[in-house]
């Protein structure tokens, strides 16, 4: 059996990984020149943690993640409104959560790939037809054809239907880059540092020699993305205090900075024939629902595996969508109607709330009640998924 996956991030990653596995030949294309370095620290649990511990990659997920002792809120002077213990979610989720960087996740399943997985970057399919016709002039004759290209995903566009039809603005923007500064370094070292604000927020990770991971996050109305990304974020967050500045000072250019609406997929259908979609590109979650990268590699996994234990591509596909679909709809769901206003306030009313939830985290009794919405495990287990 041939697959071809459109996007070699981390759902395609996962996907080439595991179907080469059971005996696939796999050819994974991208249509960036190379790996992607921007990204954001993510705290990386739940089904996809179950996931790589199936395919055995749980100590390389250690080996790349980094390290994270405190949790902590500062205000527009720097001063520590809120700091909770890391180890608290650590314990909530009995150990199974790595803060890790998208870029080193994407590494750590790179390197971890087969020599015979066909991997090419600069790469796209410009069409679907009796074979794919790929951007530089070949084609695939393939069983499978997958996307797990993205949110703004080229083959559910060719499949199924454009952007407009396919996903739901949640009214925010957000942004990620990489500075080096050995100052701010030094105050976000060890910790991952959030600004307490209204409807705008700046988070902070020291990732070594100096360099800081950025991320932000603001509301606006309008989805459409600006032509200068690095202006916009100068303009939105600007007097957040000194960190703050810091960063907005350092910003590097625009094609250094990751940029783009906060959004979900939200599509009838993730297959049509031997055509299916994987990670954001069927189900982007926001980033405010925190468990894109775990839902991306778990649902490739529980693919993978449907379509090793099924008679047909059309049977197994249709058995993932039926299998994963309800726990991705329910994560959606949850980051629409109670995450936001946890995320971020629009009141300082919200904002005291939240920062007194946080505080009760350290009472005895309290840490797993409070700490569970966070980082939510109702979800049946990977392997019953794939039984």
């Amino acid at each position: 059996m041939k697959a071809l996956i459109c996007g070699a991030g981390i759902a395609g990653l996962a996907l080439a990984k595991r179907l080469h596995h059971h005996g696939w030949e796999v050819h994974l294309v991208d249509h960036a020149p190379g790996p992607r370095t921007q990204g954001y620290v993510i705290d990386f649990f739940g089904p996809g943690y179950e996931a790589l511990s199936a395919m055995g990659l749980q100590s390389q997920l250690r080996e790349f993640a980094s390290p994270v002792e405190e949790f902590r809120y500062i205000d527009d002077r720097g001063r520590t409104t809120v700091s909770v213990d890391y180890a608290l979610f650590s314990k909530a989720l009995n150990g199974e959560i790595a803060s890790i960087m998208r870029p080193a996740l994407e590494r750590m399943l790179r390197e971890s790939l087969a020599e015979e997985i066909d991997l090419r970057y600069g790469v796209t399919i410009d069409r679907i037809d009796d074979k794919a016709v790929l951007s530089d002039g070949t084609t695939i004759d393939a069983d499978l054809i997958v996307g797990a290209d993205g949110i703004h995903s080229r083959v559910r566009s060719l499949a199924f239907g454009g952007d407009d039809a396919c996903l739901r603005y949640l009214g925010m923007h957000t942004g990620a880059f990489v500075f080096t500064d050995p100052e701010a370094f030094t105050q976000v070292r060890g910790r991952f540092v959030l600004t307490e604000t209204l409807n705008r927020q700046m988070g902070f990770y020291g990732l070594g020699e100096g360099r800081v991971a950025v991320f932000t996050v603001h509301r606006n109305p309008d989805p459409a993305l600006p032509g200068d990304p690095r202006e916009t974020l100068r303009h939105e967050y600007a007097g957040m205090g000194d960190l703050a500045e810091r960063a907005l000072a350092q910003c590097p250019p625009p094609d250094q900075v990751y940029y783009d609406q906060v959004a979900q997929t939200d599509i009838p259908s993730w297959h049509n024939g031997r055509v299916t979609l994987v990670g954001d590109a069927a189900h982007a979650v926001s980033l405010i629902a925190g468990q894109g990268a775990s839902l991306g590699i778990a649902g490739a996994y529980v693919l993978a595996e449907r379509l090793h234990r099924s008679s047909s591509v059309s049977e197994g596909v249709a058995d993932y969508e039926r299998r994963w679909r309800p726990v991705a709809t329910d994560v959606q769901t949850a980051a629409r109607d109670r995450v936001t206003e946890w995320f971020l306030p629009t009141s300082p009313v919200k904002l005291l709330l939240r920062r007194w939830g946080f505080r009760a985290m350290r009472l005895p009794g309290l840490d797993r009640l409070l700490v569970g919405p966070l980082f939510p495990k109702d979800h049946r287990t990977v392997a019953e998924l794939v039984a």
